[in-house]
This record gives structure tokens, sequence and C-alpha cells, in this order.
């Protein structure tokens, strides 16, 4: 192994101890029954598992521990319907934003929880259905439905999500798929809640079977659906609770031998990469990535680029970057690219004879620098050279015999593909 190799290796090792430590050195997990809490970020409170006959204090618990919460996040298979309406009724009276993520699903008694937000975004799985009775008889179920369709009608929920609701039966679950949650209105912008609403449907409005059963009864509701316009929806996405969730990193995928260049925000000299990595995550969601370069010392440095974005790939042998990554995002890429060392593939005093793409040099390179990035980003170079008292840089589309030459610095260019080293969970 080589050295270069062997002291990337250790320094990633390093900064995955670190970074893994940080995390639980600056927040304490709490749990509350089925609701999760992390007091590094005191305005989300996270529902995972199950909601059974405990819940609703739990959740009251919750509240007390962090009283500036604004976010509920939903996973859930659902469960007991008088808790799951009593921490709806929570969430609605707060205002909190309730918030489905592309990889959680929120089911049955859940449902209400969501559609109390006040506002509310589903990218994973929401599904509805009739409530399952223990208590067969008649007057039960309609005391139960009144609840559920008064509350509901409060949250300002869409009329057609009430039928779907109540026309799919307790052993079956309605999944509502993208174009459903478009066409019946069920994502809300923030603040849309506190349009008026129609009351609730009174129970001679509710249609009722004939005799008692374990089903819930369909249901006809003439109630309007709240609606937002769209320069309302255009003000109220700049105070989206949700947005500003979905956009925190979460995840961090650290890259060897690769150079996330341009988009530097700022350039610092650190000790390590391990400090690069924490100076990126310091700053409050500005830098989004970083490169750090380990054969450069701390001094004079700088060493550690901060970044607002990942940038142009460029390979290098010294590099070590990492990707800040949210929620929105996919898992971390490979990338395939044309590669040219700026240390094992640049060679000083070193002409490549013909093979040039054009008859005349490359103008807007004006550095061997340069020159190499241009000949990276052409699909059709695969070396360069560039004379330096000229300041002139030739693309070639191949690599002649190489001869002697002073002045003259040439490059190679290779297809590599870069996976992604390691990738640290931040929470």
């Amino acid at each position: 192994m080589s050295t270069c190799i062997l002291v990337i290796s250790r320094v990633l090792t390093a900064v995955c101890f670190v970074l893994m430590a940080v995390g639980p050195g600056l927040a304490e997990i709490k749990n509350f029954g089925p609701f999760k809490i992390d007091t590094a970020r005191p305005d989300v409170i996270a529902l995972e598992g199950p909601i059974d006959d405990r819940a609703a204090l739990a959740f009251r618990r919750a509240l007390l521990t962090l009283p500036d919460v604004k976010l509920m996040t939903l996973n859930s298979p659902g469960g007991e319907v008088d808790n799951g309406l009593l921490i709806a009724d929570d969430v609605f009276q707060r205002k909190l934003a309730t918030y489905i993520a592309p990889d959680a699903e929120c089911y049955s008694a859940c449902s209400y929880i969501f559609l109390a937000g006040d506002e509310r975004r589903v990218e994973g799985k929401l599904g509805v259905h009739q409530i399952s009775s223990q208590r067969p008889d008649l007057a039960s179920a309609q005391f139960s439905i009144s609840d559920i369709i008064d509350m509901l009608n409060r949250f300002g929920t869409p009329t057609d999500v009430l039928t779907i609701m109540f026309r799919t039966p307790p052993d079956d679950m309605y999944v509502f798929n993208e174009a459903d949650i478009t066409k019946y209105g069920i994502n809300r912008s923030r603040g849309s809640a506190d349009t008026p609403r129609a009351p609730a449907a009174p129970l001679a409005d509710v249609q009722l079977p004939a005799t008692a059963t374990n089903n819930a009864p369909a249901v006809v509701l003439d109630t309007p659906t709240p609606s937002v316009s769209m320069a309302d929806s255009a003000s109220l996405a700049e105070l989206s609770v949700i947005e500003d969730y979905a956009k925190r990193p979460n995840r961090l995928a650290l890259y060897t031998g690769l150079d996330f260049s341009e988009q530097d925000i700022a350039s610092e000299a650190v000790d390590d990469a391990k400090a690069c990595a924490l100076r990126c995550l310091e700053t409050g969601g500005a830098c989004r990535a970083f490169t750090f370069n380990i054969t450069t010392p701390k001094s004079p440095g700088p060493n550690c680029f901060l970044k607002s974005a990942r940038g142009q790939l460029d390979g290098n042998a010294s590099a070590i970057s990492g990707q800040l990554l949210s929620r929105a995002d996919s898992y971390p890429s490979s990338f395939t690219i044309g590669v040219i060392d700026p240390k094992a593939s640049v060679f000083e005093n070193v002409d490549l004879v013909g093979g040039d793409l054009s008859r005349k040099p490359f103008t807007k390179a004006k550095t061997a620098r340069d020159c190499r990035l241009a000949c990276v980003d052409n699909d059709s170079c695969r070396a360069f050279t560039y004379l330096k008292r000229k300041k002139e840089c030739w693309l070639k589309s191949g690599a002649s015999q190489p001869r002697a030459a002073a002045d003259m610095i040439s490059g190679l260019k290779k297809i590599e593909t870069f996976e992604p080293a390691t990738v640290i969970d931040l929470e």
C-alpha cells in the first residue's frame, strides 16, 4: 500500500470516529413511549412506532420537554384511535407542522395526526381506512365516527380524503399515491389551517346502515375544502418549517482521491481532515461540501476548502472530499470521470507531439492547471501539453510518443470511478 493511500485510510478512520462521536456528544436522545426527541434539535418530535393507549400522555411529556417544538415527523402503522385523536388535537392547537419522510409510513390513526398539521407534507406513504370497533352497538359506532368527523373537519381535511377513509374497510388500507396527493390537496402550506372552515357535518348527514356492524359506515359530506391563493402560498413557503427540516444535513459522504473544485465560500488552514469536516458542519448550513488536501501542511496553508456546493469534480490523490446530504437527497452517487491527477499524471518538461484537437491553442486556459481542467472537461480530450513561455494550451485526442522539452507540461487522462469511501449518519 502506498504511503498516500495509507495516510488517507488513517485520516478517514479518524474522521469517522470523530464525527460519530460528535453527534451524541452534542445531543441527548430521549424516548417518551413511541416519541423520540433530540435535545440538539428542540424543534422536532419524531413519532416512531405504534400508537398505544398511553401515547397521548407520552406526547404531552415530550411537549413539556420541548416547549418550542415546531414539527412532528411521522413513521407509524397507527394504533389506538382515541389516543391518535388526542395527539392530533394537541398538534392542531399548537399549530405544529407534520411530515412523512420518503422512507416513512403513516397509517390508520397516524393519519389523524398528519392531517392536523398546520403545514403538512407527505413524501412517504399515507394510508387510511375505517375504524374497527370492539363494541358492535350502533350508538357507540356513531359517537366514534362523529368524533372523527368533527375533528378532521376542524383540521380542514379534504372531503375526498374523508370519503375514501370511510369507504375503505378496516381490514384494508388505502395508500395515497402521488397523483392522489396532488388531486386531493393533501399537502398544505404553513398557515392555511387558519382559513375559515365549515362546521362538522351533523350526524343527520351521515348515512349509517340500518343494523350495527363492526365496520364504520360510508359517509356523505358536503364540506368545502379550504384553499390558499397562489400569492399566499408563495409567502407561506418562505416560512416553511418542513423545508427547513428537509434541507438539514443528516449524512456525510466521504470520497478519497476526489477534489470538489470551485464553489468555495472559505479556505482555512486546519490540522487535519476531521477538523475540516467539523468546520463545514459548524457553518449553519452555508457549507454543503468540502475538500481537504492531505499533502498541504497547516502552515502556510490553506488546506481546507469549504464550499456552497459540490462543484466541478477533479481527480487528486491527495484530496479527501465530503458532501453533506439532506433527507431530500438520494443515496450518494458514484462518479465516473476523466482524471488527470496533478500528482501522478502530470509531467514537467515533457511534450506530447501531435494529436491536437484544433489547429489553434485553447485560448481560455491561461495556466497549466486551467489547461489540465479543460482537458478533463472535454470528452474528446485524452491528453494535453502546456507551453509555459507562450502560455498556450494544446488539447489532444491521444498521447503520442513523449519527448523531453523545456518549459512544457503534459498530462494524460484516464477514466476512474469514485465510490463513497464511507457514509456517516450525522444523527
